[in-house]
């Protein structure tokens, strides 16, 4: 039987072909006859590889801390890869003739663990419950930049972490000790909220009371301004009724006055009356009676004149024999007073 058989590779496998020591080929995707007496083909996986974790670790205060997560890698220079790990296939060409490829996910996993512990160590249990993003970037840097790593060929892609939970009675203890601090914290919250309650309630009484004091204020003033307003109308009304008083008083004085004057004027008149009596009393005792009663006659109507012409008969009548008056005379006199009445 010849020892000669054919090899191929798919896409994702780099494939180193070594004739008697001697690379003769390498590349992803070869295919090609061999000698299994001469050669040997390294067959290194580039495509991308996950590997899970769980890591048992001790905080600085001695505490147990379990960190599960999962770490994704690849083969970026498999050349390196093959110089430090074996990857040579067995002469079927269908297996691995060592282990070293299946030891290549823990060798990157020792090397993160490595890492982490390192971090680990230097923080209290409470911190690393709570570590950050942040961190988890400056370890996978530092990975990154291992040297076991780069021996290796290989490149980190990712690193997440799924969970990062203490040990079962330090996670009770933690409960026990976060459920008092929670209960404190509903404590201090009906504390709080009564507080503000009662705040509130003081805040409304005193506004209540504020309200009262400013009614009873505007009250007051209101009141101050009617006995006020009061004052001012009775001080207006005694003003009025002292100007009135006085006005009668100016008027009384006034009145005084005039009728002083007028009695002064009328004294006057009635002595210039008297006065010019006097001097018609001294013309008419000058005169004689008959012609004082001619010039009286002078200024009567005719009637006035019939009348003391009668007067005179009367006071003559002894002396008088016989007087016939006729009744034309009497009819004219009746008809001349009729008319002066219509």
């Amino acid at each position: 039987m010849l020892p000669i058989k054919f090899y191929r590779a798919d896409s994702s496998t780099y494939v180193i072909k070594t004739v008697n020591g001697k690379v003769i080929r390498k590349g992803k995707g070869l295919s090609f006859f061999y000698n299994t007496a001469t050669t040997s083909i390294a067959a290194i996986p580039v495509n991308t590889q996950g590997a899970p974790f769980i890591f048992n670790l001790k905080t600085s205060d001695f505490q147990d801390i379990r960190i599960q997560g999962r770490l994704n890698f690849r083969v970026a220079d498999p050349d390196k890869t093959a110089e430090a790990m074996n990857f040579n296939l067995n002469r079927a060409g269908k297996d691995y003739a060592g282990e070293d490829p299946l030891n290549l996910n823990e060798q990157v996993i020792r090397c993160l663990q490595s890492v982490v512990q390192t971090k680990i160590q230097t923080m209290p249990l409470k911190q690393a419950l709570f570590i950050n993003q942040e961190l988890f970037s400056r370890v996978e840097a530092e990975l990154k930049a291992t040297p076991s790593i780069g021996t290796m060929g290989v490149e980190i892609l990712d690193l997440s972490i799924a969970a990062i939970s203490p040990s079962p009675e330090t996670a009770k203890a933690l409960e026990a000790k976060q459920r008092e601090e929670i209960l404190k914290q509903a404590d201090d919250a009906i504390y709080a909220r009564r507080k503000c309650a009662v705040e509130q309630e003081r805040t409304i009484q005193e506004a209540e009371l504020a309200t009262k004091l400013f009614v009873q204020q505007k009250e007051q003033q209101i009141e101050e301004d009617r006995i006020a307003k009061e004052r001012e109308i009775l001080r207006a009304k005694a003003a009025t009724a002292k100007a009135r008083i006085q006005s009668k008083i100016d008027e009384e004085s006034q009145n005084r006055e005039y009728v002083a004057i007028r009695t002064e004027n009328k004294k006057q008149e009635s002595d210039a009356d008297a006065y010019a009596i006097s001097a018609k009393m001294k013309a008419y005792k000058a005169l004689s009676a008959d012609y004082i009663k001619a010039l009286s006659m002078s200024q009567m109507n005719p009637e006035q004149i019939m009348a003391l012409a009668f007067e005179s008969f009367a006071q003559n009548a002894s002396k008088i024999g016989e007087l016939n008056i006729g009744q034309e005379t009497f009819g004219r006199m009746l008809r001349r007073e009729m008319n002066n009445d219509g």
